[in-house]
């Protein structure tokens, strides 16, 4: 398996590299620090399995790049590691593709967590700007102690409160998808538009677009990007094991 980290800061990039190769031995893992040898990198031998990118380059603004990336390599997943933890940031990364958003502050175990998630079809993001997306998860949050930066969390709560998002169903189980509407969620959540949707699985557009106005509604969202963070709610506790760290 092999992984791509793209990061502008040699300390950190040397970190991350350390930190993935613990994740197995038949891991191949290549660092580059600019959107420059990231394309480079990439054109030589585009058979990567995994991207890890920092939203803060020196040669780009990590935003398009991510953007560049998922057009040009539609099957590489690509997983921001960001200093930030903006619920904006959040957002506008899973919006332009990103199958996952790691905070640089996260601890190893939660890195291993992430790309497992996101190695066995999930999509992580942050506790911190999920927890407060839903009511459910306001609760759990102010009842955490101080030391957890309350005020921080309520300003990502109310970021994700005036972008519309609804607290949502405990598990997919509960939704009530036919199995049609849950293939369309499954290609809506790989970030597929719906010309795309409809070939894959042989209907119109106008029937895919009633499909994805179901599922919206099941989800109670109001747009795919709010679909995506809902239902990585639902299911990130529940990722396949995958990557196990050497010794394990």
């Amino acid at each position: 398996m092999k992984v791509l980290l793209i990061d502008d800061h040699p300390l950190i990039l040397s970190a991350l590299k350390t930190v993935i190769q613990g994740l197995g031995d038949d891991l191949e893992v290549v660092g580059v620090h600019s959107a420059a040898e990231a394309r480079a990198t990439l054109a030589l031998d585009p058979e990567f399995d995994l991207a890890l990118l920092d939203l803060q380059l020196g040669d780009a603004n990590g935003f398009d790049l991510l953007a560049e990336l998922r057009s040009a390599y539609p099957a590489l997943p690509v997983v921001i590691v960001s200093a930030s933890d903006r619920a904006s940031d959040v957002i506008r990364s899973i919006d332009l593709g990103a199958m996952g958003f790691v905070p640089k502050r996260s601890s190893t175990e939660i890195l291993f967590e992430a790309l497992r998630l996101v190695m066995s079809g999930g999509i992580y993001v942050p506790q911190m700007a999920m927890g407060l997306a839903g009511a459910a998860a306001v609760a759990a949050a102010q009842a955490r102690p101080l030391r957890e930066e309350p005020e921080a969390l309520r300003t990502v709560g109310r970021e994700a409160l005036q972008s519309g998002y609804q607290s949502t169903p405990s598990s997919l189980a509960t939704l009530g998808l036919t199995p049609r509407q849950t293939d369309v969620l499954a290609l809506l959540l790989q970030g597929k538009p719906n010309k795309l949707i409809a070939r894959e699985l042989g209907l119109s557009v106008e029937t895919v677009k009633d499909h994805v106005a179901a599922v919206l509604r099941a989800l109670g969202v109001n747009t795919r990007t709010q679909a995506v963070l809902a239902v990585s709610q639902m299911t990130q506790g529940s990722a396949s094991p995958g990557w196990r760290r050497s010794g394990q």
